[in-house]
């Protein structure tokens, strides 16, 4: 895409994931507090400001208030602790919102890349599985379970609030998502989802990860392909993913394309 079809784009990722965002489960809730809005998880995790529309006179007190918001939720039991994530892009304002996030306490995970990929063109790759390998639809708790697996081998953590994530979604909101898990036998060895909110243009690849010792034959190749055939099918025109360093040059291969770079910083209480 030229420079300009990119902006625009941005703008549209920003103006439906962000600042009118969605519950990612029915148990949450999405609010807008003044410049801020957040998503507030009732279980473990997923507590996150998803937008802000800050600038150097504003910041610094709007970091407090979701810092003070946060700890009283933990207070009162609502959730089980003060913990959350401000989610960063590059071009938020003010330029130096992350320093202030530092300042105040918050610490920096890795930063990823915003790659955005056209479904049709993605939907339409020709792969075949690797040799030994055949996918398995994740649709209960035994697949979430052969997911969380497949993470362990290619993470090397434990993931429990993705699989809380799983399993909600599943007996709540089936339609909203779709995981897959690469099995080489009887054994896990990639795995990976896709969430697709209602009414939106971007359907979000998530959690993408392979077995070391299954590296480098395929097989995040044909996770992307097959989440990319089901989002055509349901017409959803962009891929969205937040990559690693690992997985970018494979997407860009693939013909995705950056909009930014995101932090997520981190509240610890």
């Amino acid at each position: 895409m030229d420079p300009d079809a990119l902006l625009t784009l941005r703008d549209e990722f920003d103006t439906q994931m962000r600042r009118e965002a969605q519950p990612d489960t029915a148990d949450a809730r999405v609010e807008r507090a003044g410049a801020v809005v957040r998503q507030i998880v009732p279980g473990a995790g997923g507590n996150t400001i998803l937008w802000s529309g800050l600038d150097a006179r504003t910041a610094d007190a709007a970091i407090a208030e979701q810092v003070a918001f946060f700890t009283e939720l933990a207070a009162r039991g609502e959730i089980p602790d003060a913990e959350f994530e401000w989610k960063l892009y590059d071009y938020d304002r003010p330029a130096d919102l992350g320093d202030r996030l530092r300042a105040a306490g918050f610490v920096a995970e890795p930063a990823e890349t915003l790659l955005v990929g056209r479904t049709p063109d993605l939907a339409r790759m020709a792969v075949e599985p690797p040799e030994g390998i055949t996918l398995r639809v994740v649709t209960d708790e035994e697949g979430v379970d052969l997911m969380m697996e497949a993470h362990r081998r290619a993470f090397g953590t434990e993931r429990p609030r993705i699989r809380q994530l799983m399993l909600n979604l599943l007996a709540q909101e089936p339609d909203t998502i779709e995981a897959v898990v690469a099995m080489a036998g009887d054994t896990p060895v990639s795995a990976a989802r896709m969430e697709m909110r209602p009414g939106t243009s971007f359907a979000g690849l998530w959690g993408g990860g392979t077995d070391p010792r299954w590296r480098g034959r395929g097989i995040y190749r044909l996770l992307v392909a097959h989440r990319a055939r089901v989002a055509a099918e349901r017409g959803i025109p962009y891929l969205q993913v937040d990559a690693s360093d690992d997985s970018r040059p494979i997407l860009e291969r693939l013909g995705f394309e950056a909009l930014g770079v995101t932090v997520p910083w981190v509240w610890a209480g």
